[in-house]
């Protein structure tokens, strides 16, 4: 469906100052194309603020979850600043319009027992006879991944771009430069120490990667595990461990260790320290897990709650 001339020099402006890639013009397009057909007989660079109101309205009658509605809503009022910009409209139409509010989720957790199940599954598989090193090497590696994300709820990328001097550096404690180059200390476990210094001294008598800084490093660009890569072979340890892979991925790993801290009476402020949160709200999602345990407290201990 064309939508004239605005837009393509809109996406020709994207393209050109922006530098967006096709993929990103091809989803631009799509979402605007959309709102002109919702229009009808009015034009797209004509819309007014009620016309946008209405449409989101008709997402929302659509089904359209609240992230797919705040896309197009983006999309919308970049194309009308443009306008605005470039003098083709006197006024902005989307100025006095909000973002759909996102409902908070919560987590996939997987419980301690799911844990210890994958993680059992993955040591069994370091410790089994493989048919070759590189096979060898590949099951020690998935065992201190899992080893070393449950201990520390790093973000996977984190995880994956460790440098070797973490597991050479005998010390219950990591430094992490997380987003924004902020720095952290996180725990290391006894087990997540040695699962380390185990795959490091493997590799070592294998002769592979001799010279690599990573910890997790391979042959492709970025010359370590990618995420993608670690959360493929995760969802087929779940299988082997006789879980749901859907519900199994790094980041839900990264889940587990804050509720499971929480579920055992850890301070929220100290797990949004060890998660690498700048701001608290960000971790009161695990907040369920609180409000669970003071549920459990008060009908186990309050002497009304047994009548």
């Amino acid at each position: 469906m064309a939508t004239g001339f605005d837009l393509e020099n809109f996406l020709e402006m994207l393209s050109a100052e922006r530098g967006a890639a096709e993929n990103t013009l091809a989803g631009y397009r799509r979402d605007l194309e959309d709102f002109s057909g919702f229009l009808g007989k009015t034009k797209l660079a004509a819309a007014t603020s009620e016309h946008i109101s209405a449409y989101m309205s008709d997402l929302t009658r659509r089904g359209f979850a609240e992230s797919s509605q705040a896309r197009r809503l983006s999309a919308v009022r970049q194309f009308y600043k443009f306008l605005y910009a470039e003098g083709n409209r006197e006024d902005d139409p989307t100025r006095t319009l909000s973002a759909p509010k996102k409902r908070g989720s919560l987590p996939k957790v997987l419980t301690m027992e799911d844990v210890d199940r994958l993680i059992t599954t993955a040591q069994n598989e370091s410790e089994k006879p493989q048919k070759t090193p590189a096979a060898r090497l590949r099951a020690q590696r998935m065992y201190t991944l899992i080893e070393v994300l449950y201990a520390t709820g790093l973000r996977v990328s984190e995880l994956v771009s460790l440098p070797v001097s973490a597991a050479l550096r005998d010390a219950r404690l990591i430094e992490i430069r997380g987003k924004g180059g902020k720095e952290r200390l996180v725990p290391l476990s006894p087990a997540a120490q040695a699962a380390m210094k185990d795959y490091v001294g493997l590799r070592k008598a294998e002769g592979a990667f001799e010279r690599s800084p990573w910890l997790f490093p391979s042959h492709g660009d970025s010359g370590h595990l990618t995420r993608q890569h670690f959360g493929r072979e995760l969802k087929d340890l779940a299988i082997l461990a006789g879980l749901d892979a859907a519900k199994v991925s790094p980041h839900v790993l990264r889940h587990a260790f804050a509720s499971h801290l929480l579920q055992n009476g850890a301070d929220l402020r100290v797990v949004q320290q060890l998660l690498g949160h700048a701001d608290i709200s960000t971790t009161q999602i695990y907040t369920h897990v609180l409000d669970e345990r003071l549920r459990e407290l008060v009908e186990s201990t309050h002497p009304l709650a047994r009548k």
